[in-house]
C-alpha cells in the first residue's frame, strides 16, 4: 500500500519517549480555558438559504466552513462530533446541521477524525459531491457514497462554474494502527470567474509550499490555521504557530486573512484565548491594516464580494 510524503520529504513522526515528554509536560500546565469564541448574535445562518449570488463564508467552528460561490454550497471538513477523543467540544458549532442549507461539494482537507467524521457528513442535507485526497476513495466508498472524486496534489476539476484545486500541506494522517500516511493531505483552493478566490489550508505545519500557492493563484481570502502549536517542540512540523500562520499569509500573498483551527477541541496543550492573543500581537507588531484580519465569530456570515 503507497504511503504518502510531504515536500522535502520533512518527516512529522514522534516516538512514544517524545510522546511521553509531552504528556509529563502537559501534566505540569494549568491552563485557563473559561474563554470561548462568541457566537454571532442574532443568528445569521438564513442569510444561508436565501442566497443565490452573493460570495457567502460562514465559520461552524474548528476547519468547518460554509462556502457559498456561484449559486453552489461548500462545505469544508465537516464536523459536528461533541467530543474528539475524550475531550469535550469547547463550544457549540455556529450553525446546527438542521440549520443548513444542502450541500453540493464536501472537501476534506485530510483523513484525521477532527477533519474527517463520518457521522457529521451523514447529518448533511443534499446529495453532495466528495472531494477528497487520493487514498480516501475507497473509505467513502465503503461507507457507500458514489459521488467521490479523489485528487493528487495540484490536480483540479471543475464543478458548476467553480474550479477545486487540491494543493500542498505539510502534515500527516491516519485513522488506525495500521493505515498511516495512506492517504494523502492538503488544502483547496476554490475559483469561479470574476468571484473571490478562497484558499482553504487545511492542516500544516510552516513550509515552502505556501509560497509556490501564493505564485499559481490569486488568492483573496486565506483560511489559515493558528490553533494545537503547543508545545512547538512537538507539534511544530505539522501545525503553524500564530506567528507562523501570518507568514504563511504574507506566502500566499493572500488579501484577507480568516484564522481557524482553534476554538473547538482542545488537541495540545494551547488554549483558544492563546492562540487568538498571539496572532493579535504578531500582527500590531507588523503594523498590519487590521481590516484585513477576519476573526469571525461562530456562525458569522461574511460577504467576500465586499472588499
Amino acid at each position: 500500500m503507497k504511503r504518502y510524503e510531504n515536500l522535502d520529504g520533512v518527516s512529522t513522526k514522534k516516538t512514544f519517549a517524545d510522546f511521553r515528554r509531552w504528556q509529563k509536560e502537559r501534566r505540569s500546565k494549568k491552563k485557563d480555558l473559561s474563554y470561548q469564541v462568541p457566537h454571532a448574535d442574532p443568528p445569521q445562518y438564513p442569510l444561508l438559504h436565501a442566497n443565490r449570488e452573493r460570495t457567502l463564508l460562514s465559520w461552524i467552528g474548528h476547519s468547518t466552513f460554509v462556502i457559498q460561490l456561484n449559486g453552489i454550497t461548500i462545505i469544508t471538513d465537516p464536523v459536528w462530533a461533541t467530543r474528539m477523543g475524550t475531550a469535550k467540544r469547547l463550544t457549540k458549532p455556529g450553525i446546527a446541521p438542521k440549520e443548513m442549507p444542502e450541500v453540493d461539494v464536501v472537501l476534506i482537507s485530510h483523513g484525521h477524525y477532527d477533519h474527517l467524521h463520518f457521522p457529521s457528513i451523514r447529518q448533511l442535507k443534499g446529495t453532495p459531491h466528495m472531494f477528497v485526497p487520493i487514498g480516501l476513495g475507497r473509505l467513502f466508498r465503503r461507507k457507500g457514497y458514489k459521488q467521490v472524486t479523489e485528487f493528487e496534489w495540484w490536480e483540479e476539476q471543475s464543478f458548476n462554474g467553480v474550479t477545486f484545486t487540491f494543493v500542498p500541506a505539510q502534515h500527516w494522517t491516519r485513522r488506525t494502527l495500521w493505515d498511516m500516511n495512506t492517504s494523502h493531505w492538503g488544502g483547496w483552493v476554490i475559483e469561479a470567474k470574476e468571484k473571490p478566490t478562497i484558499y482553504f489550508a487545511g492542516d500544516s505545519g510552516y513550509f515552502r509550499g505556501f509560497r509556490e500557492i501564493g505564485k499559481r493563484f490569486s488568492i483573496d481570502y486565506a483560511l489559515l490555521p493558528i490553533g494545537a502549536y503547543e508545545p512547538e517542540w512537538f507539534m511544530g512540523p505539522q501545525h503553524v504557530t500564530p506567528e507562523e500562520a501570518v507568514q504563511a499569509f504574507f506566502d500566499c500573498q493572500a488579501d484577507y486573512f480568516v484564522p481557524m483551527h482553534y476554538g473547538a477541541f482542545r488537541l495540545a496543550d494551547d488554549t483558544p484565548k492563546e492562540a487568538l492573543d498571539r496572532l493579535l500581537a504578531e500582527w500590531k507588531r507588523r503594523g498590519l491594516d487590521e481590516s484585513k484580519l477576519k476573526c469571525l465569530k461562530l456562525g458569522e456570515v461574511l460577504d467576500c464580494d465586499i472588499r
